[in-house]
């Protein structure tokens, strides 16, 4: 199989994150009167925003917003016991030195998202999505749905790719949200 490029999760596929996560989620918890065990099996997987959102139901959107906008400060100050994960760093420099392109793609805010990348170490992408950059969140497994200019600004070192890896996806069962153009 030949790649023209990658394109990375960054918590949980890069980075180590789940400290500080389920430490932030945990002080969240206790100061709104929630088990943790109760928060801990819903936040995983999630955007800060809709967690928030689910355990703040009925509350207006101004205090929902106050409380993810300092829930993100946290987040994105508090990053002991963020590593990046065994072999990651190795990983993207070989990348690097072999001119593949790659990309960060997350569902995480960028201040988040950047303080978790630089404490772990990590190399820095061309390209970094995260949740303000995109319209949908993703919709499966090995499906990214983004907006056009998101798209295209992700496809641009990977030109060629695009028909071909839509095809093969649907081939394999997964349903894509493609915008590179090439495909119908």
């Amino acid at each position: 199989m030949q790649c023209k490029g990658f394109l990375f999760d960054l918590d949980g596929t890069l980075v180590d994150s789940l400290p500080v996560v389920e430490r932030t989620w945990c002080n969240w918890a206790d100061r709104f009167g929630l088990t943790h065990d109760e928060v801990l099996s819903f936040i995983h997987g999630k955007q800060a925003i809709t967690s928030l959102r689910h355990f703040m139901a009925g509350k207006p959107e101004e205090e929902i917003a106050a409380e993810f906008t300092r829930l993100e400060q946290i987040e994105a100050t508090d990053t002991a016991g963020i590593v990046a994960l065994p072999g990651a760093v190795e990983l993207l420099d070989h990348l690097n030195k072999a001119g593949i392109p790659w990309a960060i793609v997350t569902s995480g805010s960028m201040p988040v998202a950047r303080a978790r990348h630089q404490a772990a170490g990590l190399p820095a992408p061309e390209v970094f999505v995260t949740a303000e950059r995109v319209k949908t969140r993703q919709t499966g497994t090995g499906c990214l749905s983004a907006g056009r200019p998101t798209a295209r600004s992700l496809a641009a070192g990977m030109r060629g790719g695009g028909r071909r890896a839509c095809r093969d996806s649907l081939r394999a069962g997964r349903r894509v949200s493609c915008h590179c153009g090439q495909c119908a």
